[in-house]
């Protein structure tokens, strides 16, 4: 397949782009507590920035193209295949420049109504290879924004297909990155993969390839996480492992491990590599991110505030290892701390914001903040000013303490 793709990326654009993207999501406020040593200390408040948080390369540069292809075709229509990240205020703008979303919750045309040469966005988690045929097929044009570190991944489980390896994929088989992955790992015609999403069902892959085991209870378990045609009694013999790249990386790494030990139990060490391999692809971005946060959850802290989109993967790995420590309130945006009194948060267990009282410390509160690679540091700002408004601080009375 060799789509049309349209390359944005030349100085005299970029240049423009880019000073429009910070005017929307840079923070001096932000960038005067990074130079402070990552603290704000006020009466009855102190704040402490995680140091590595925010938006990353991949992100910036998803962002820059989709603003570049609608200042370079300021009267065209310019389609999305759903999200350009997951941030619902980053979304929101994109949506008010007239890109339409070809996908997802908010949905505004079909890839059916495309016409040749109209223009679609695919977005930094990448996209299927069905979905990017059927465009095709219309004759549209593309603004690829993938983020390298996703291709990493596919060039990794092209590899495995190309030498009849399964891929065992660790990350969430409903997450559009990793469907665009899985798609990669068939599109040989002779690839398969499994999707494992947790320690739990890396384990009960690993019974099976050591004891075998009920392959029709083994497939309705992976429904809609396996290879059409997949067979665990024959397709696990030689696996090659991979994920998605927003996972936490401890995990993905036990994940490794756990199935590199029954591969060497069931064959013996010196035939490990006809029947195991194993790749680092773990974004750096994200684990720069779990790194800062990991540091900063060992300083004394009251309370964690993880900024994000609630469908972000890299984020609520984030809100996962805040929650392990201390209380943790995973919120999209300043708006949802109501009051001293009430916050509204999203729940990982529950898969839906909930209430939660007197969560800000009466008198005095250390609070840690950080936030996934789809944030911008304005929605930060945000959240700072209304923590400081909350204790009766005006942002004059703070800045003056960051001279």
């Amino acid at each position: 397949m060799n789509p049309q793709k349209i390359n944005l990326r030349r100085p005299d654009i970029m240049e423009a782009v880019q000073a429009q993207v910070l005017s929307h999501y840079r923070s001096e406020l932000v960038d005067r507590i990074r130079a402070r040593g990552n603290h704000l200390s006020v009466p009855g408040l102190t704040i402490k920035l995680a140091k590595e948080f925010g938006f990353c390369y991949g992100v910036e540069r998803a962002i820059d193209l989709a603003y570049a292809a609608r200042k370079v075709f300021p009267d065209q229509p310019i389609y999305i295949l759903g999200e350009i990240i997951h941030n619902p205020d980053v979304n929101d703008q994109i949506r008010a420049m007239g890109i339409k979303s070809l996908s997802g919750p908010k949905k505004e045309a079909n890839v059916q109504e495309l016409c040749e040469d109209d223009i679609v966005i695919i977005p930094a988690f990448g996209a299927d290879l069905k979905t990017l045929e059927q465009l095709q097929a219309r004759k549209c044009r593309f603004v690829d924004t993938t983020c390298g570190d996703v291709m990493s991944v596919w060039k990794r489980v092209r590899q495995y297909a190309g030498d009849t390896f399964t891929s065992i994929i660790h990350g969430k088989a409903w997450h559009e990155e990793t469907q665009a992955t899985s798609s990669r790992a068939t599109a040989g015609g002779n690839g398969h993969y499994l999707v494992v999403y947790s320690l739990a069902d890396t384990d009960y892959v690993c019974s099976h390839i050591l004891q075998g085991g009920n392959k029709e209870e083994f497939l309705r378990k992976f429904q809609g996480a396996s290879s059409p045609g997949f067979d665990p009694d024959t397709h696990l013999d030689k696996i090659g492992v991979a994920n998605q790249t927003t996972m936490l990386r401890g995990e993905t790494e036990e994940v490794q491990r756990r199935l590199r030990e029954v591969m060497i139990k069931k064959f013996g060490a010196a035939a490990l590599n006809q029947h195991f391999r194993s790749f680092d692809t773990i974004c750096g971005a994200t684990q720069e991110r779990q790194d800062a946060l990991e540091k900063l959850l060992a300083e004394p802290l009251d309370l964690l505030l993880v900024l994000g989109g609630y469908n972000s993967s890299n984020t609520s790995h984030l809100a996962e290892m805040g929650e392990a420590k201390l209380p943790t309130f995973f919120i999209k945006n300043a708006g949802k701390m109501i009051s001293e009194r009430l916050i509204v948060h999203y729940s990982l267990h529950l898969e839906k914001e909930v209430e939660t009282r007197d969560w800000l410390p009466a008198t005095t509160a250390i609070v840690g903040i950080t936030a996934g690679a789809s944030c911008p540091n304005n929605l930060i700002e945000e959240t700072i000013r209304r923590l400081l408004e909350l204790r009766g601080i005006s942002l004059e009375t703070a800045m003056a303490t960051l001279q």
